[in-house]
C-alpha cells in the first residue's frame, strides 16, 4: 500500500511539472478560439445598455461575429493581464433586427425566458494562460463571453 502511494505521488508530480507547449495568444486580455495549433480571434467589443420597460438589454450592432467555429463545445486560451479568467460567463444572444442582443428580467422577477448563464469549465496552463471550454453543448448561433458586471464581451458564432 504503501509502495502504491509513493508511485502515485512520484508520477503526479511528473505530470505537474509538464509545461504547457501549445500554441499562444498574440494579444492579451483577449479570448481566442482554438481550432487544432491554430487560434482564431473573438470579436472584442463594448455591448451597449438598453433600458425596455422593467427589463435591461446589452446589443451589439451586427447580425454575425467573423469570430467562427464548427465546434459544439469551444474551447478557449486566454493569456491575462488584467482580466480574471474565473469571473467570465457565457451567453447565447439573440438576433433581431440587423443586431445581436441579450435581454435581462430586473434581479426581483424571474422568468422562464431570463437569459441564463451557459456552463464553463477552466484549467491554468500557465501563469496567466487559461484553457477555458464550453461545458455544455451549444445550438448553432451567435454567443458572447463576458466578465462578470462588465459590458466587453467576446463574441463568436457557431455553425
Amino acid at each position: 500500500m504503501l509502495r502504491a502511494f509513493v508511485a502515485l505521488a512520484f508520477f503526479s508530480s511528473l505530470l505537474a511539472a509538464q509545461k504547457y507547449t501549445g500554441p499562444r495568444p498574440p494579444k492579451q486580455d483577449v479570448l481566442y478560439l482554438v481550432h487544432a495549433t491554430t487560434l482564431v480571434e473573438t470579436e472584442a467589443v463594448e455591448a451597449r445598455e438598453e433600458k425596455r420597460k422593467d427589463d435591461t438589454a446589452y446589443v451589439v450592432d451586427g447580425t454575425t461575429s467573423p469570430a467562427r467555429t464548427p465546434l459544439a463545445e469551444p474551447i478557449f486560451l486566454l493569456e491575462s493581464k488584467s482580466l480574471n479568467a474565473q469571473k467570465l460567463q457565457m451567453y447565447r444572444l439573440e438576433v433581431k433586427n440587423g443586431r445581436r442582443e441579450i435581454v435581462f428580467p430586473p434581479p426581483n422577477k424571474r422568468r422562464r425566458d431570463a437569459a441564463r448563464p451557459l456552463h464553463l469549465s477552466m484549467k491554468r496552463l500557465a501563469e496567466g494562460l487559461y484553457r477555458i471550454e464550453a461545458n455544455e453543448y451549444l445550438q448553432n448561433g451567435e454567443y458572447a463571453v463576458t466578465p462578470e458586471g462588465s459590458n466587453q464581451v467576446f463574441l463568436f458564432q457557431v455553425y
